[in-house]
């Protein structure tokens, strides 16, 4: 019976500084006398909460404001510096790493390409690690300062580890977190099992139970939008992806849906034409063959046009410069398609909004929109889709990568700042001299 009462105190403590955290995380920042109203807590237990937060570094007083006729109040953010997250892109074109403080400010980054070879496994863990060990040695205390490119400033404890990555994204799985990419040939691969332990021989300075989380690269982007950017504010909304591959996180009252099996969002292969163009996929008349960065690019070569440039982004931008007829008219189909599927999302979801990222929709995006809003109000049932706005995202090429953070961030929150039953410190380890070496 004691043991069950310590387990009910503990639980009720660290729903109260999971309350205060995420109040002036979001929203901050803000004083003790506006958290009682906020969070639904007494006086007393703010006092509690903020005093305990403040006594292991987690908040930190931000300035005051004047109050009606008492003493000014004292305004209480979370510390930047009191943690630091790392997001992983496992990309079309490249892997990228980045460390983040707590408020999502780039401490470092570090990126390696995926050529011609693709997306082979061995070849992305091993990104992935040798950028996570860059990034955290560019953030090390003792980074040399001449380093190049130069030395990041140091960054607070790690709070975890979040990736990216294309597909399905399976969390059930007893050994952990499995992916099933198609597009890239990826079957059941055991991601999540091949970067721990890469973890544990190549990182020894890391903790074993640093949270590793992973999750699908549209879900990450969208969650990232939904918290700082043009999905702030919704809670019925869809944020789509488009790049190479096109996809999208589907949020309903506030919630990213992930169905049965964790797939829902993959709108790029929902069929537009059932003879129509063979995808990536393998099937024919998938929305990607048609809006996906590589399918615009081969639309237009095979009407007559020359894409140049090293890379798809380049010569995406090479057919937007163009302005010839046939480019034109390659682009006025592609906001059709786009319009039309994004139709399909307004006629089974009935979002407030959808928003548009990833590098080719940000890229496309202004040139596009507004026969893509034409068109999509063509297709779609009337009275959902006046209620339903068409907006670019906000965070840039960038936005997987953070949404990719987020998903550490989110566990941190939501546990009040630290591991149930254990000190924030058994969470985390000062990044640095965390290298393997021989």
């Amino acid at each position: 019976m004691a043991e069950r009462s310590r387990r009910t105190v503990r639980d009720l403590r660290r729903t109260n500084r999971a309350a205060v955290l995420r109040r002036i995380y979001f929203d901050g920042p803000l004083s003790r006398q506006e958290l009682g109203p906020l969070t639904a807590l007494s006086s007393g237990s703010v006092s509690n909460v903020v005093t305990d937060l403040l006594g292991v570094g987690l908040l930190e007083e931000a300035g005051s404001v004047e109050s009606d006729g008492g003493r000014p109040r004292t305004l209480l953010r979370v510390a930047p510096g009191a943690g630091s997250l790392i997001g992983v892109d496992v990309g079309e074109t490249r892997v990228r790493v980045e460390l983040f403080d707590l408020a999502l400010t780039e401490i470092a980054r570090a990126e390696r390409p995926l050529d011609d070879a693709g997306h082979d496994v061995d070849r992305v863990v091993r990104h992935v690690l040798d950028g996570l060990a860059d990034v955290l040695d560019r953030a090390a205390p003792d980074a040399a300062p001449d380093a190049a490119p130069p030395a990041a400033p140091p960054a607070g404890p790690l709070v975890g580890i979040g990736v990216g990555v294309p597909g399905i994204v399976d969390h059930g799985t007893p050994g952990g977190t499995v992916v099933h990419g198609q597009t890239v040939g990826w079957d059941a691969v055991p991601l999540e099992e091949l970067l721990r332990r890469g973890l544990r021989a190549e990182l020894p300075g890391l903790p074993p139970d640093v949270p590793l989380l992973l999750d699908n690269g549209a879900r990450t982007m969208g969650q990232a939008e939904m918290w700082f950017g043009a999905g702030r504010g919704a809670r019925d909304a869809v944020v789509a992806l488009i790049g190479s591959g096109v996809g999208a996180c589907v949020v309903a009252d506030g919630v990213p849906y992930g169905g049965a099996t964790s797939s829902a969002g993959e709108w790029g292969h929902t069929v537009l034409d059932l003879r129509g163009r063979r995808c990536r996929c393998g099937a024919r008349g998938c929305l990607e063959a048609y809006v996906g960065a590589g399918a615009v690019l081969e639309r237009w070569r095979e009407a007559g046009g020359a894409p140049r440039g090293a890379d798809e982004e380049s010569a995406l931008a090479a057919l937007l410069a163009d302005d010839g007829g046939t480019a034109a008219a390659v682009l006025e189909e592609t906001a059709e398609y786009l319009g039309a599927g994004i139709a399909d999302l307004v006629n089974l979801f009935n979002p407030e909004r959808i928003v548009l990222g990833g590098w080719a929709g940000l890229l496309l995006g202004p040139r596009l929109l507004p026969v893509v809003r034409s068109t999509a109000a063509a297709y779609a049932l009337r009275h959902p889709a006046a209620r339903t706005t068409i907006e670019l995202g906000m965070l840039g090429p960038d936005a997987v990568t953070v949404g990719a953070a987020t998903l550490p961030l989110r566990r941190f929150l939501d546990e009040g700042g630290r591991k149930e039953g254990h000190p924030r410190e058994a969470l985390s380890v000062v990044p640095g001299s965390v290298r393997h070496r021989a």
